[in-house]
């Protein structure tokens, strides 16, 4: 690896993680990176995964400072996507991913619908809980969230923040503090599949990762003065700009 690949892994990985922190998407930021530094769509998929890893422990930890998660009930809904994200990472080990980038985008696009016609469910200040008995469907959900998440993890923040907005009732701030929080969770499960199989490069992960933390470390710090009516407006954008390019580039 040339000095100039490790700045833009850095540079990459600090922009990419600031918007996913606060919104979601920044896979699809350092997924083509990777891809493009020479790694195999399987390697860059399993590769990102460290980045993610350590990303989130910044993040968590900031949010946690902030008093914006509660870790009790927020584990109700980190086990199914736990689960389910065993199982979307033995897949994504053996399954071909053409069919499902259709899939993530019709589903993005979707995604940028919602959000654009309930602006007032995504704005509005809502305390929000988990039930201490969360409903099945919550449970169905977030088991097939984690499935996604295990399996590719580009746009998976676009559905965890949809289950905890619309679902749970979180407003964003609160719910991208949760949403971090079940995501370092789930990728723990899902990066040892992947370095068990041997798909990590520990040496493109670990510098992706140093630009990923400093992204999320900014972004999660900074989430409550940003407010959520503009992580609203940052979520439109991605969320169209993350589905062109899955559908169309």
């Amino acid at each position: 690896m040339t000095i100039l690949e490790a700045l833009l892994l850095i540079i990459a990985g600090l922009f990419a993680w600031f918007i996913n922190t606060l919104a979601g998407s920044g896979s699809l930021i350092t997924l083509p990176l990777l891809m493009f530094l020479g790694l195999s769509p399987h390697q860059a998929n399993a590769t990102n995964r460290v980045a993610i890893f350590f990303q989130n422990i910044v993040a968590v930890r900031n949010f946690k400072r902030q008093k914006l998660i509660d870790f009790k009930s927020s584990r109700l809904l980190v086990i199914p996507a736990l689960l389910g994200s065993l199982l979307g990472a033995i897949w994504a080990v053996k399954i071909n991913e053409d069919i499902l980038n259709l899939t993530i985008g019709c589903l993005l696009f979707g995604m940028f619908f919602i959000i654009l016609l309930k602006p007032d469910k995504w704005v509005k200040s809502q305390a929000g809980q988990v039930d201490k008995k969360p409903p099945i469907w919550q449970i169905i959900i977030f088991f097939f969230i984690g499935v996604y998440g295990g399996f590719i993890q580009a746009g998976v923040g676009f559905f965890l923040l949809a289950g905890l907005v619309l679902g749970v009732g979180f407003d964003l701030v609160r719910a991208n503090a949760v949403k971090v929080f079940i995501v370092l969770s789930y990728t723990a499960v899902a990066l040892g599949i992947f370095i068990y199989t041997g798909q990590v490069d520990f040496l493109y992960g670990i510098i992706l990762a140093i630009g990923n933390a400093s992204g999320a470390f900014i972004a999660s710090k900074y989430a409550k003065k940003i407010g959520v009516k503009y992580i609203r407006y940052l979520l439109l954008t991605t969320v169209f700009i993350a589905g062109v390019k899955v559908l169309f580039l």
